[in-house]
């Protein structure tokens, strides 16, 4: 590949491939999830936790209540609030124990992954599957893939740009849902 190479358009053709793959049930019940707890908890390690906040920051501007599991102002999660655990390969072992532990309490787990056949998978009341890996990873080395025509970004890239989108739809969704215009979510904005 190399200069000249139109990575843009071989990104978003792979991410408007995977998001076209995201079932429109799943996303029904992650928007019933969302307006149903009283409360949410967000839970991701690395990028995948970035794509988290991102969303919890505009659940906040949509009025709800939104905490960032291990951040040292988060209150005890009570019985029926809800945890949305962010993990692309479904086995981050802190992700899944914190889901474990607020199925033990009470809450109700949502969970995105790219692994349906993963730990979190099994524990998440409502599951939504981004199939990330849209392209054979059995050619593991990065210069052959290149050579055989098939780069990859690096790591769970495609997960997350996919997650982040599908949240992007989530919201818009929200908006239409409570009758919240862009307008009254700006004057939700940090302003410190």
């Amino acid at each position: 590949m190399g200069m000249g190479v139109d990575y843009y358009s071989f990104i978003l053709d792979k991410v408007k491939e995977i998001t076209g793959k995201i079932s429109p049930k799943e996303f029904e019940n992650f928007i019933n999830f969302i307006l149903q707890v009283p409360r949410i908890y967000i839970i991701g390690a690395g990028r995948s936790g970035l794509v988290a906040r991102a969303f919890g920051m505009r659940l906040v501007h949509l009025r709800k209540k939104v905490f960032i599991v291990g951040e040292t102002i988060t209150p005890a999660l009570r019985k029926g609030d809800g945890l949305i655990a962010v993990s692309g390969s479904g086995k981050t072992s802190w992700v899944v124990e914190t889901a474990r532990v607020s199925k033990s309490l009470g809450g109700k787990v949502a969970t995105v992954t790219s692994n349906p056949e993963s730990d979190i998978a099994r524990i998440a009341d409502v599951l939504v599957v981004i199939r990330s890996e849209v392209i054979p990873r059995n050619v593991n080395d990065y210069t052959t893939r290149e050579l055989m025509g098939i780069p990859l970004p690096p790591l769970g890239s495609l997960f997350e740009i996919s997650a982040l989108i599908f949240f992007e739809a989530c919201v818009l969704e929200l908006m239409r849902r409570l009758g919240i215009e862009e307008e009254e979510m700006k004057k939700l904005h940090a302003n410190l």
